[in-house]
């Protein structure tokens, strides 16, 4: 099968588009022929990132996996004799597992014709969905969900601002807000007003014309996905007890939101305003859940542009950029 080897850190360069061995089913595992595949900040960061504590996680010398990408959608090629979840044909959307044994190409890159994926990691695709639109869905949602919700305590009638409102997360978190019954404020430049608000916010802030630190106006809660601002900044954004929940940005590395985070925390030591860590995590039951409000129409997902399994390089370019309106997407 044809795929996107990753081999080395730091230049795009490295990426390779070649025949590799199709991957084998595993008892517990569905082998997907993927349809589309989605990708997300994460995939240039682990690129780019050199630093020493990072290189732990992923290789030291060199990367141990080679595949890039988590976020796939396509149909059930086969399954393993412990799965009974799913069968031949059945069209579904996902993840791929983080910690599959085996080869650690085959197993883990949706940046492929086919993947082993555990049971656990999918579910049917909503019936109102392209494979394109459903491989938006997985990270960004758990991260959009999860930050609102867990880490946010989101609550219905709080006024919650979304920074970053028209990335991939920024647009489900948009949507999803509302779904709580939330006043949403959301900040993007002046390109992307008019599709924020399209999504459902009450109110647009163009960052380039005005400063979201300094409008007199008070959030119940904060979700940053870019991370230009400290949290010093946004308190002033933030009623007495508001909760900030860092989600991403600052930086084009691993290293420049985890210094961001940990400042932010530790300043809130001293104030009432907190921060709320948030670490997003795959979970069959919110890949229901969001299911669920696709499938309603009360949310949907936005993409910007899709690049065929050779443009993976220039895909994941793209998106470093920043500029991204909504998802990138990879087709197969």
């Amino acid at each position: 099968m044809k795929a996107v080897v990753f081999k080395a850190y730091g230049s795009l360069d490295a990426l390779e588009f070649k025949e590799v061995d199709k991957p084998r089913a595993g008892d517990d595992d569905v082998l997907v022929r993927i349809r589309a595949a989605g990708i997300n900040p994460s995939d240039w960061q682990v690129m780019r990132d050199v630093t020493p504590v990072t290189r732990r996680i992923f290789g030291l010398i060199g990367p141990k996996m080679n595949g890039l990408g988590s976020d796939l959608a396509g149909t059930v090629e086969a399954v393993g004799k412990n799965v009974t979840r799913f069968r031949p044909g059945d069209e579904v959307f996902g993840q791929v597992s983080d910690d599959a044994p085996g080869d650690p190409y085959m197993e883990l890159s949706p940046f492929a014709e086919y993947a082993c994926v555990p049971q656990d990691f999918l579910e049917a695709k909503p019936v109102n969905l392209s494979f394109e639109q459903a491989a938006a869905v997985p990270m960004a949602g758990f991260t959009a969900l999860q930050g609102l919700r867990d880490a946010g305590r989101i609550a219905s009638g709080q006024k919650v601002l979304i920074n970053g409102a028209s990335g991939g997360v920024g647009t489900f978190a948009v949507q999803i807000a509302k779904t709580y019954g939330a006043d949403v404020t959301a900040v993007c430049s002046t390109r992307n007003v008019e599709i924020v608000r399209a999504l459902g916010a009450d109110r647009v802030i163009d960052y380039t014309r005005e400063d979201f630190t300094r409008t007199g106006q008070r959030h119940d809660l904060i979700l940053d996905n870019v991370g230009n601002r400290s949290f010093r900044e946004c308190r002033r954004a933030l009623t007495r007890k508001g909760i900030y929940v860092p989600s991403g940005g600052s930086g084009g590395n691993w290293s420049g939101p985890f210094l961001h985070l940990l400042a932010s925390f530790v300043s809130s030591w001293f104030v009432t305003q907190k921060v709320r860590p948030l670490l997003a995590k795959r979970s069959r039951t919110d890949l229901a859940f969001l299911k669920e409000l696709l499938e309603s129409g009360r949310i949907a997902p936005v993409i910007d542009r899709l690049y065929p399994l050779t443009g993976v390089p220039d895909a994941i370019r793209y998106l470093a950029t920043g500029h991204a309106q909504g998802k990138v997407i990879i087709t197969i």
